[in-house]
Formats: C-alpha cells, structure tokens, sequence
C-alpha cells in the first residue's frame, strides 16, 4: 500500500510518516501543497494523508487535482480542532476526515481501511509497456504471447503495473505478495523478480533501481525514493 502524507509541521508529519511504515506500508512526505502535486503528478498512491490548511497552496486545491484528475487516490483529511470545515472545503467530500489532535492508533486504522477501499475499486485488467495482466481471470500476457507465471510471479508483476513507472521497494512487495514473511526477504523478492524477468523476456521492461528497488517502464529516479525516519511518539499527535 502505497501513502503520501502532506503536512507542513514536519515534526508531525514525521511522526506519522514513521509510523506508517512500522506498520509495513510504503509512505512518502511533502510539507507543502506543491510538493503534494509533485508527487501526485508523478506517483500513484491508494491513500492521501492531506492537512487541511496548508500554506501557500491551501489543501483545497491538491484535493481539488485529485478530483479533477479522477485519481483513484483515497484522501484522509487532517483538520484543526474547533469547527471542522465539510471534508475538502470547497470540493465534494473527501474520503474521511480526522481532528487534530489525534491517536496515531486511529490514523493508522483509518489509512489501512481507505487502502482496502481504494484497492476494492481497481480494475480487473492493467497495461503497461506491452504487457496485460486480467487480475479477475489470472492472466498474463506480453505482446500477445501468453506468459505462465507463479503466484508470486504474478503477484510481483500486478503490484509493478499498478505503481505506473514509480520505484516499488522489497518491503512492499513482501506486504502485498508474500503470505508469511520469507526469512531472507531481498533475496526472495531477487528470486522472483529474475524468474519473472526471464519469462517476460526481452527487451527488459523490469528495471531495478540500486537502493530503491523496481519499476515497470519509465518512473522516478531512485533519489525520489522514501528514506526511513525516527520511531514515532507515543499519544495524541497533532
């Protein structure tokens, strides 16, 4: 599960990004509405942790890209406490909607259930560099030629189509293919990924990204990858 987190405080914001990937989901951070549209522009994600009152571009307005561009981007909306505007101010209502101050606890909980939420709505069938994956039916093929693949084989291959070029970390492909957590996990997802590349042939359309991971076709470069942060505070955060 894929998060970005936008909040300017970024004591806050670091605490909440710490937290989420305690609990083994890929978080990214901007402490400003345009680094969210950055982000936005050239990553997918299933959740959006989103402050309401940004400065500078006010929060209004990257909720309203999400909109207009009909991301499949859940949005949990961080506000002030005292009265709480409708959620997403100006535009339809956001996904949810949290007061400050809050328990990490319920962050957490609200972010894995708007995740679930977002992924219920995918479609069954991706495409990308030639490749097309029919999740409802299990099937898997590049240009036009059928490709039999393990479930995990499988499994790794629609998480790298669903990022859409953005940099996927073994982590990730752990939480989201791996039933139980292999004892040597770099080298389970190594395992995979090469079996998987083999089978899908040439010319290569896995890239690995050195210290960040895998993309299908065109993404980030690694230096846009997530780094880890300190642990974060016990409490209500906000």
């Amino acid at each position: 599960m894929r998060v970005l987190v936008v909040e300017d405080e970024e004591f806050l914001a670091d605490m909440i990004v710490s937290g989420l990937r305690r609990a083994a989901l890929t978080v990214d951070i901007a402490h400003s509405g345009g680094g969210a549209l950055d982000r936005l522009r050239r990553d997918a994600y299933d959740v959006l942790v989103l402050d309401h009152d940004l400065p500078g571009l006010h929060g209004d307005e990257v909720f309203r890209y999400v909109v207009e561009q009909a991301l499949p981007t859940r949005v949990l909306l961080l506000v002030a406490s005292g009265p709480a505007p409708s959620p997403g101010g100006r535009e339809p209502g956001a996904d949810d909607l949290l007061t400050k101050p809050f328990a990490f606890d319920v962050l957490r909980d609200r972010v894995l259930a708007l995740g679930r939420s977002a992924r219920s709505g995918r479609p069954p069938v991706i495409e990308r560099a030639g490749v097309r994956l029919d999740t409802g039916r299990r099937l898997a093929v590049r240009d036009g030629r059928p490709l039999a693949l393990s479930r995990k084989e499988f499994g790794v291959l629609e998480v790298l189509l669903r990022a859409q070029g953005a940099v996927v970390g073994d982590d990730e492909l752990i939480e989201e293919v791996w039933e139980e957590q292999p004892r040597h996990r770099t080298n389970a997802v190594r395992v995979t990924l090469g079996t998987l590349r083999a089978k899908l042939g040439d010319p290569p359309v896995i890239e690995a990204v050195p210290g960040a991971g895998y993309r299908m076709g065109g993404g980030p470069a690694a230096g846009d990858a997530p780094s880890a942060s300190g642990e974060p505070a016990a409490g209500a955060l906000g």
